[in-house]
């Protein structure tokens, strides 16, 4: 764990070295590709999704069927 932040506080450190305008486009980058990332693992579940409902893995109810379903 020690490792982990040292890089991290490394990489602060090196923000933090940039000049505003950069540190500005840093985080908009970083930003976009998060946004990227998120909507890639998005895709990728409702691809799983569309295939389990094909499959018929998808059960369908009520949250009372649900609970029941949990109980037993």
């Amino acid at each position: 764990m020690t490792e982990k932040i040292s890089t991290f506080q490394q990489a602060l450190d090196v923000v933090e070295a940039l000049k505003p305008e950069e540190q500005e486009i840093l985080v908009d980058i970083v930003s976009r590709r998060l946004s990227q990332q998120r909507r890639s693992e998005l895709i990728t579940e409702v691809a799983q999704a569309k295939s389990d409902y094909e499959q018929g893995q998808i059960r369908r109810g009520s949250v009372a069927d649900l609970m029941r379903e949990l109980d037993e």
